[in-house]
């Protein structure tokens, strides 16, 4: 018989597809690592189950505990998938910014969902970062995750999404475009890839309200950049130690208007059904076309599933009322 033990150890080795009409205008191929073919519909899954199994083995998270963490959703259904068949219990502090669907699935997991407002500095003590670390420190046998900083978050995709991208386009990609938020993604990515090719370019794509980008350029965290902005899933009002800035050779940023109608357009062009992080990816793509010749492969990373944001993106009145149609 053929089968996995449990949900979990489906997790990866999800497929590279090629875009076609979308990037038309591109001098060179690009492929989507599609990550929604993750049993929890996104790339975070990779971390969930990676941090779970390392604080399992460095004794951080005992039999019966409560894993707990600040996130945008994704991870959180990452930890809960985890938490299933780990057998843990699980509290996620997220912001009001986050789709409905989001925290509607999290709690479908059976997860305790506690919402925390999205425009206060990470320092305060409302915000979901603080509250998160708040709690581990109240309940009992408990786990704080912090994928910001938890170093098993790059490790899963060093271990996993960069090798397998190195082994689907044959050793042969050019650009690796990515969104970055916790960092995970990217820097696992960069690093591999790097490894194998230091030539490999490594592009980070930002949100308009997030540091990154201005402090990859100038060392300089500005807080004068952070201001409220809509795109879910990219960019931060911190520095998260998972950021490899010396991996990443540049960064993009893309507005939450284009990211929204990008999305749409992936649906629209190429039938893909992706989340918010999708649309900016893909925008920032063809905002980096000068960097692409003929002979390049870029491989672009797609995090998460479209059924997340049927209330955002995909509802036309919210999309007129943001000014995006």
């Amino acid at each position: 018989m053929n089968f996995f033990n449990n949900i979990s150890e489906t997790i990866g080795n999800t497929p590279m597809v090629k875009l076609n009409k979308i990037v038309n205008d591109l001098p060179c191929p690009v492929y989507a690592k599609y990550e929604t073919f993750n049993p929890g519909n996104s790339v975070k899954d990779r971390i969930g189950i990676k941090m779970v199994l390392d604080a399992e083995r460095n004794g951080l998270l005992k039999p019966g505990g409560t894993i707990i963490e600040g996130t945008s959703g994704n991870t959180g259904l990452g930890l809960a998938l985890a938490g299933i068949a780990r057998g843990y219990k699980c509290i996620f502090v997220t912001s009001d910014k986050q789709s409905s669907e989001k925290i509607d699935v999290l709690k479908a997991y059976g997860a305790k969902v506690v919402v925390c407002p999205t425009n206060v500095e990470p320092e305060d003590p409302k915000s979901y970062y603080s509250v998160s670390k708040r709690m581990s420190e109240e309940v009992e046998n408990s786990w704080y995750v912090n994928q910001y900083d938890n170093p098993s978050n790059s490790l899963a995709h060093y271990e996993s999404t960069g090798q397998e991208i190195w082994d689907q386009t044959e050793g042969r990609v050019t650009h690796f475009v990515v969104g970055v938020g916790t960092g995970g993604t990217i820097s696992g990515v960069g690093r591999f890839l790097k490894e194998k090719n230091p030539d490999v370019k490594i592009w980070g794509v930002d949100a308009y309200g997030s540091v990154l980008k201005k402090y990859h350029e100038t060392k300089i965290f500005d807080k004068n950049e952070i201001y409220p902005y809509d795109t879910e899933g990219i960019g931060e009002d911190m520095l998260p130690k998972n950021v490899d800035f010396e991996l990443i050779d540049g960064f993009t940023k893309v507005t939450d208007k284009d990211a929204a109608i990008f999305c749409r357009k992936l649906l629209k062009d190429e039938g893909m059904f992706l989340g918010n992080s999708a649309g900016a990816a893909i925008k920032g793509v063809l905002q980096l076309r000068e960097k692409f010749n003929e002979n390049d492969i870029v491989v672009v990373l797609f995090h998460d599933h479209g059924s997340r944001y049927l209330k955002k993106i995909y509802n036309d009145d919210w999309m007129k009322a943001k000014g995006y149609l």
